[in-house]
């Protein structure tokens, strides 16, 4: 199966449940300022989990569906790996209420095992931790539907989710790996997590699932990475780097939710992606091409007209600026020149010169002693 097909096959699979599909929100959320973008797929229903709006109003069902746009940059430094990316569609199905536990795992087993005909490794259930009970429920379910299926036990740093920013809805998760990796987390909201890190049980409770598309393509099409994949490899093959075929392609989506290169906030991210990209390939036009072209994405996303336009013109400043920066280390200045005055960051100074990676992080820790602040 193709990329689009498993995304269109996911999606179907819960209408046919009683979902309603619901479309990507935008990469910039709306109704939550504590993060600079959206990272899942629940982000959009923030305000329905914790009883701010209800879904049978909005949407005209109390469960729903999606295949919703992400970005991550945590994991900024393990892209290029297996499976990991700045950019990547999360598949989810949701209820506010309408169903809980039994459910959620009945669909994403009949899913994953029937629809989709993939063998599951094993699943993980929260194991209890502090003032939270062991998910017990969840793994009685699991064995009543498979008793011979293998259960591993977690505490909260693996199997239990959330909030996204500092505050927000949160609760234990199960998890489905295939193939050695997370490919489901399907979470339970239970609690509502304040400020000051307490957990208060919320009144109405909400089924929130997460499956990245890109690790379900891997999985399905048997690929060694997601770079391999249908989704990736037509980019991967004109940008002749993982990196770089990641970067752009998460700079086209950017782009197109209206973020663009700047010193601060979203537009920092952007900025940065794309240098990292531009000095390890300066022939970006066709990578867009291949991104916007993309079969997968036709008819489904919209990319801006004028992207080309907003990537070139951030290209020819950093040029420049690298052109005057690299200028005056060859007249024998130190490297870190590039941080002081130009801003590069480490990453980008390490690809364009031979920098003591030492000596520079105690340049930059001087550095921040004496002006008080980080400059990136």
């Amino acid at each position: 199966m193709l990329s689009n097909e498993i995304r269109e096959k996911f999606l179907r699979f819960f209408e046919k449940r009683g979902h309603r599909v619901v479309p990507s929100a935008s990469l910039v959320p709306t109704d939550d300022p504590s993060v600079l973008f959206t990272t899942a797929g629940m982000q959009q229903f923030k305000s329905h989990f914790i009883g701010l709006r209800n879904a049978k109003d909005d949407f005209g069902s109390l469960n729903l569906t999606s295949s919703q746009k992400c970005v991550r940059t945590s994991d900024i430094e393990e892209v290029g790996d297996k499976s990991h990316l700045t950019f990547f569609e999360m598949l989810g199905n949701f209820s506010f209420d309408g169903y809980w536990k039994k459910e959620a795992i009945e669909y994403a087993y009949d899913l994953i095992t029937k629809e989709i005909d993939l063998k599951i490794d094993y699943v993980s259930v929260f194991g209890g931790e502090g003032n939270v009970p062991e998910d017990t429920e969840s793994a009685e379910i699991w064995r009543s539907i498979d008793p011979e299926i293998t259960i591993k036990k977690f505490g909260r740093s693996d199997n239990f989710w959330g909030p996204t920013g500092e505050e927000g809805p949160c609760g234990p998760t199960t998890e489905i790996y295939i193939d050695g990796i997370e490919i489901w987390n399907i979470v339970f909201n239970e609690y509502y997590q304040s400020q000051d890190k307490t957990l208060i049980p919320l009144k109405t409770k909400g089924v929130d699932t997460g499956m990245g598309l890109e690790r379900l393509v891997k999985v399905v099409q048997k690929t060694e990475t997601v770079f391999e994949t249908d989704l990736f490899l037509p980019i991967v093959q004109v940008a002749n780097s993982r990196i770089v075929a990641d970067h752009i392609r998460t700079s086209c989506f950017m782009i197109t939710d209206g973020i663009t290169p700047s010193n601060t906030g979203r537009g920092y991210v952007l900025r940065r992606l794309l240098r990292r990209a531009y000095v390890k390939n300066k022939e970006i036009n066709p990578i867009i091409d291949a991104i916007v072209n993309h079969p997968s994405y036709l008819g489904l996303y919209a990319f801006t007209p004028n992207t080309k336009e907003v990537v070139a013109l951030e290209l020819e400043k950093f040029q420049k600026t690298l052109d005057a920066g690299l200028k005056r280390i060859g007249k024998g200045e130190d490297p870190f020149i590039l941080f002081t005055s130009y801003g590069l960051p480490l990453e980008i100074i390490e690809e364009v010169t031979s920098v003591d990676k030492e000596k520079f992080e105690r340049q930059m820790a001087e550095h921040k002693e004496k002006s008080g602040v980080w400059k990136e």
